[in-house]
């Protein structure tokens, strides 16, 4: 089992839009990165865990959980002329992106911000921490998993 962090605009797709989704599932649509989109079509399993980071929020912050529900497949949402995330150098018989389906898990009891994630030694090393560090999707270690949502009970 792996853990992740997924990052989303909560203006954009929120942990309490996750929550109504039909059973509580829904795509993760319109990853644009290759790294991001390697780890989801590579690298993501049914049932690891994920950590639902809203980024560009007051304070940005974890929020919740959740896990993988259905390994990757072609992102539709990249052909799909109508959608934000249309690419036209992508072909459906050759897909560039690829999304997972996630299942909503919890919401934590309080969202764990940013600027306090940054003061715990437990987290040293994470992605989300280092400087520079921008990707939508990224992996995150049992320990940093762990402590994240220990944080958020207290």
């Amino acid at each position: 089992m792996k853990y992740w962090l997924m990052k989303t605009e909560p203006d954009v797709f929120s942990i309490d839009d996750l929550i109504q989704a039909p059973n509580q599932t829904t795509h993760w649509d319109g990853v644009r990165n290759y790294q991001a989109r390697n780890y989801m079509r590579d690298e993501m399993a049914i049932g690891d865990g994920v950590l639902i980071y809203h980024s560009n929020a007051e304070p940005p912050a974890v929020v919740g959980t959740a896990t993988i529900a259905k390994t990757a497949y072609p992102d539709w949402t990249a052909w799909d002329e109508s959608d934000p995330h249309y690419d036209p150098k992508t072909d459906p018989q050759n897909p560039r992106w690829f999304m997972v389906d996630v299942r909503f898990e919890s919401k934590l009891t309080r969202p764990v911000p940013l600027a306090e994630l940054r003061t715990v030694a437990a987290l040293e090393g994470m992605v989300l921490l280092q400087k520079g560090s921008r990707l939508s999707v990224q992996p995150v270690t049992k320990k940093q998993f762990t402590a994240i949502i220990k944080l958020a009970s207290k």
